[in-house]
């Protein structure tokens, strides 16, 4: 039966100063004595939820999370045009999750996230293997250039009518060249007028992507409040057409650096956005990775995949 905690508030939080004048938020729920856990959240830009509180035994589990730069409470917001993103990378965020590990007094902490998460989890684990205890993934990405022009071209040919809506939501000019990079440069531009089209089109594509799965609900992704959604197009744009500056194929080739950390690789077999083959490479790669695949799940999950998701939590809760 899938489980969910109660509800729970933070007994710490706080606003780290990240230096090039960010401040990212950061809340610490559960057992102050428990396993530390990091709960590293997708988008990139979406921002950590009560509801990612709610995942972990909070009697077992120490809940650390933390909104990545420039979205959620962190601070300055990318709902303001005027806010630039220049110092808002992959590296970037991989120094906040050290900086925070060692301002919380953390050894190692197991990382849980999906999506875009576990792309920036990979990236941290590579580059700090001695942190990590144990990784649970879900939703497998590592936000390879050919992974984003899947996602944002190649799967519209699951659905042509969206994805052209999608295309032509940017000028002529711009239609058959990088989508993306078009939208970033729409989405943070001076006149709100143009920002608001660029990101309800943005988001129309990203809510068709996911429309036949179990949880694809109408405007799952479009349905936020307008700040929080404006932050999240902006950011997503900003890494995607960057290649989330990481070198094409890398996290899938310094897979041995994540040899003796255990993790377990959760995927939806009807991923349209994120197809299955991106875990499957990964695991192949990791010996100490086991890869789940549920049948019943695409991108945004199950009930199924949330039962084998607490499974695996109390496992880890033990070790």
């Amino acid at each position: 039966m899938r489980r969910v905690h109660p509800p729970i508030e933070p007994y710490d939080h706080g606003r780290l100063d990240a230096g090039d004048g960010h401040l990212v938020y950061w809340e610490v729920c559960g057992n102050p004595a428990g396993k530390p856990v990091l709960v590293v959240h997708g988008g990139p830009g979406s921002g950590c939820t009560p509801g990612q509180r709610r995942v972990f035994d909070p009697e077992r589990y120490r809940i650390i999370l933390f909104d990545q730069r420039n979205c959620g409470r962190s601070l300055p917001h990318a709902s303001d045009p005027g806010t630039d993103l220049t110092t808002n990378t992959t590296h970037h965020l991989i120094a906040d999750m050290e900086r925070l590990r060692e301002h919380l007094g953390v050894e190692r902490w197991m990382l849980y996230g999906g999506s875009w998460g576990s792309t920036l989890m990979l990236a941290y684990a590579q580059a700090h293997p001695e942190r990590v205890s144990e990784m649970v993934i879900v939703g497998v990405t590592m936000t390879r250039r050919s992974d984003v022009d899947w996602l944002y071209r190649g799967v519209g040919r699951f659905f042509p009518e969206q994805w052209q809506r999608f295309r032509e939501g940017l000028p002529e000019s711009e239609c058959d060249g990088d989508l993306v990079a078009a939208y970033a440069r729409l989405a943070s531009a001076p006149d709100p007028v143009v920002r608001a089209k660029a990101v309800h089109d943005w988001t129309a594509w990203e809510d068709a992507v996911i429309s036949l799965e179990v949880n694809g609900k109408p405007n799952a992704y479009s349905d936020r409040p307008p700040d929080a959604l404006v932050a999240f197009v902006r950011i997503c744009t900003h890494y995607f057409s960057h290649g989330a500056w990481l070198e094409e194929g890398v996290l899938l080739r310094e897979a041995h650096r994540l040899a003796g950390i255990p993790a377990v690789l959760f995927h939806g077999r009807l991923d349209l956005g994120g197809p299955l083959v991106t875990a499957w490479e990964l695991a192949r790669a990791w010996p100490d990775a086991r890869l789940v695949v549920v049948e019943d799940s695409g991108h945004t999950g199950s009930a199924t995949m949330r039962e084998q998701i607490d499974a695996v939590l109390d496992a880890f809760a033990r070790s």
